[in-house]
């Protein structure tokens, strides 16, 4: 049966795709960030999955406001990376794993799961930031990815407990797959940040480390909070968090952590980065 074996958390600043592709990774501001995701680019080496679940938001690239999902799974055979403003990001097409895309969607709505099915989408920043920062800038993508899109940027959001929910269905889908599969589900997105309005530039490094902690072994305690503590504490866009917790709840209570970096700033935002294998 198919099985999840890793899960990845890591923000997906925009920044850090542009510091990527315009060479600047060891520019004095940049080193420091780019230095931290050396741990996993090694790692992957020897631990690439068959199949990567990407949990990431619409930057309105794919989905503007008339249309917002809570949760929609990408359906197409593949997809192209977003123009968002300034080009395509120069980074390969992402694949999808269909079959195991069909089968994840179908048994979330079994699971009660109202999921929106999106059969054409560009991909943005969310999703391709965190691929170049633990792959690199290979010819292509060394694994399908099935993109899995959470609406975080217009409210009502889902709830932490029901993201944790998500992710507690998920993992039973992937276990119920009968093709022989290695796993990894990604939570993208945050730490804490704020892009606008009177808090503009708000970083929390209390908040985001103490996330940090209770996610591998007290993750329970992170499911009680609410969107406004979210952005109270850690700003507007730091209710992407709730992604990360989607990615701990598909692998199960017990998890071992392999590696952690957190660094304040990039661009306007704190990086966290978290790697959990799950037992053998």
């Amino acid at each position: 049966m198919a099985r999840i074996t890793a899960g990845i958390g890591t923000s997906h600043v925009p920044a850090i795709g542009a510091a990527i592709d315009l060479g600047r990774t060891q520019d004095p501001d940049w080193k420091p960030i780019f230095d931290g995701y050396e741990w996993v680019k090694d790692w992957i080496k020897d631990n690439t999955p068959d199949v990567i679940i990407l949990c990431y938001n619409d930057h309105a690239s794919a989905m503007m406001l008339d249309i917002v999902p809570t949760f929609a799974l990408g359906f197409a055979e593949e997809f192209e990376p977003a123009d968002e403003g300034w080009g395509k990001r120069q980074v390969p097409t992402v694949y999808n794993h269909i079959e195991l895309a069909g089968h994840i969607a179908e048994q979330l709505v079994i699971d009660e799961f109202d999921l929106t099915i999106m059969n054409d989408i560009d991909v943005d920043h969310g999703c391709t930031v965190p691929l170049s920062l633990v792959f690199g800038q290979p010819e292509e993508w060394p694994c399908k990815v099935i993109p899995l899109i959470v609406n975080v940027t217009q409210f009502p959001t889902p709830s932490a407990n029901r993201c944790w929910q998500l992710g507690e269905a998920i993992r039973d889908a992937v276990r119920s797959f009968p093709q022989d599969l290695d796993v990894q589900i990604w939570g993208t997105g945050g730490m804490s940040h704020q892009l606008q309005g009177p808090r503009a530039g708000l970083i929390n490094p209390e908040f985001d480390n103490a996330f940090l902690d209770r996610l591998g072994n007290e993750p329970d305690d992170l499911r009680t909070i609410t969107r406004l503590e979210f952005l109270r504490e850690s700003g507007s866009e730091g209710i992407e968090l709730i992604m990360w917790l989607i990615m701990r709840a598909a692998m199960g209570y017990n998890v071992e952590e392999l590696y952690r970096f957190y660094r304040v700033p990039a661009s306007n935002t704190a990086v966290g980065h978290i790697v959990y294998k799950t037992p053998e």
